[in-house]
């Protein structure tokens, strides 16, 4: 079972075993995206399903979502009908991945993880590594979904969703240490391209999520990883670790950084800037 990192060459060698296998495409962009259906149909790993971030993995009906923000998660309930509908159950090894050097594709490994499915690993390099690799891609609308829906069963959620409550809660005490994912500029309040407030939540530390990867986009080494995350956290403890962002997306590349270091599951603060900024009372704070 892959429930962290899969290699190009292990997930080949999973269907060439015949093993039950789902692999879903999470390519998106922010700032254009009308283009996440194009990024679909003009090249996939062969037999992947979409996976697009506003319609799949974020919900704007009122009454299904349990956080706010940008991303709304959906309830987990409703997740579950989304994956049977593909015909994906709990016996099978899920891999996701994108184009975007796994800018995206991880809150899909996230989700799964905290329905309770531990079988899910994002694909090392995402779909440019699968090509390097001599990796079967498709293209062109994605093949009808399964007539008869599989059964994706819930179980206790494997990773800890915080909501802003907790987090304004807990701010400036030692047993809460908040993470924010976004680049340096936002960080400081210097430029905010998506929501209505510059700053960062008082006391916050910044990791840019993008410091985890090569240049390849692949996750640096984990003794890398490890060094670089010590750094960061000056002695914090790791278990006190609330990792956020712009709408709770690309917080997760730090969360999934810091498990393959060897530090444990932390917990992720989906809301993120996005709705702690709209929320009124909050304190924000720049520079």
């Amino acid at each position: 079972m892959h429930t962290l990192l899969i290699t190009a060459t292990e997930l080949q060698q999973l269907q060439a075993q015949g093993s039950p296998c789902a692999v879903l495409d999470c390519s998106f962009d922010l700032m254009k995206p009308e283009l996440a259906d194009g990024f679909f149909d003009s090249e996939r790993i062969a037999g992947a399903w979409p996976a697009h971030l506003d319609k799949d993995l974020s919900t704007h009906t009122p009454g299904q979502a349990v956080n706010g923000g940008r991303h709304p998660l959906p309830q987990r309930e409703i997740v579950a009908q989304w994956l049977g509908s593909l015909g994906i159950h709990n016996g099978m090894q899920i891999v996701v991945y994108d184009r975007n050097k796994s800018q995206y594709c991880g809150r899909l490994w996230w989700m799964l993880k905290w329905l309770g499915h531990d079988a899910v690993a994002i694909l090392d390099g995402g779909l440019q590594a699968w090509k390097n690799a001599g990796g079967a891609v498709d293209s062109g609308p994605v093949a009808t979904a399964p007539a008869t829906p599989a059964q994706f069963n819930l179980n206790a959620p494997l990773r800890q969703l915080v909501l802003t409550d907790t987090v304004s809660t807990a701010l400036g005490q030692d047993t809460q240490t908040v993470v924010d994912a976004r680049a340096g500029a936002r960080y400081r309040g210097e430029v905010e391209p998506l929501d209505p407030v510059a700053g960062h939540i008082p006391g916050a530390l910044n990791r840019p999520f993008t410091e985890n990867f090569t240049d390849d986009g692949r996750f640096k080494h984990p003794d890398l990883l490890k060094a670089e995350w010590d750094q960061v956290l000056a002695g914090r403890p790791a278990s006190t670790v609330v990792h956020h962002c712009g709408s709770g997306v690309t917080a997760v590349p730090n969360m999934f950084a810091m498990e393959l270091a060897g530090f444990g599951p932390t917990a992720l603060y989906a809301g993120s800037w996005s709705e702690w900024c709209r929320t009124p009372g909050l304190p924000c704070a720049k520079g």
